[in-house]
């Protein structure tokens, strides 16, 4: 079921490219460019979602959030996990590329960078010293305009001045939470 939800979001954006017909650049029609669409997002949703979704939530959600400490060793392990994720999303997706499915902006991109903004939004430094990853957000940023891009990041860029959760609601989504990051 976890993973059924992880890969909804992905069903939905092949939909809409294919309903409104949006430039090919975004979900290409040549077979080798969506191949590699399709690889970039076959991969996210068990890799780097998973890992950086882990570190919003031991780095901010369950201190802020639920009120929740999370040990050190667990938040260690969560970050090393990351890491690992964003040196393969560097080195097997983008390479050399000025995006993840070669010269061009595609959903590859808007995906990854909409995970990748979930630990910025808790802390993390995920773009400080990988200078290449720090590149690429910047052409993704460029590409989609640096307002738009600032407005649909805004609430996970705020996610520290979140409220607590109120008890009885934090009793119910307890569970829930933790099946999606373990």
């Amino acid at each position: 079921m976890k993973l059924v939800m992880m890969q909804r979001h992905v069903a939905i954006l092949l939909y809409l490219t294919r309903k409104y017909k949006v430039p090919d650049h975004w979900y290409p029609q040549d077979l080798q460019a969506r191949a590699r669409v399709d690889e970039y997002l076959a991969w996210q949703h068990t890799t780097l979602r998973r890992n950086c979704l882990r570190a919003l939530w031991h780095k901010a959600m369950f201190s802020v959030f639920l009120g929740e400490p999370v040990s050190p060793e667990m938040l260690a392990a969560t970050l090393a996990e990351l890491d690992v994720t964003l040196k393969i999303l560097e080195d097997k997706f983008l390479q050399k590329n000025a995006f993840l499915s070669r010269p061009h902006i595609s959903l590859a991109d808007l995906v990854a960078i909409t995970e990748l903004m979930h630990p910025v939004g808790a802390g993390c430094q995920v773009f400080e010293g990988r200078p290449k990853l720090a590149a690429w957000r910047q052409r993704v940023e460029a590409a989609v305009g640096k307002i738009l891009f600032q407005e649909a990041h805004e609430t996970i860029l705020n996610v520290k001045n979140f409220p607590p959760a109120d008890p009885v609601i934090k009793q119910k989504l307890i569970p829930g939470i933790l099946a999606m990051i373990q």
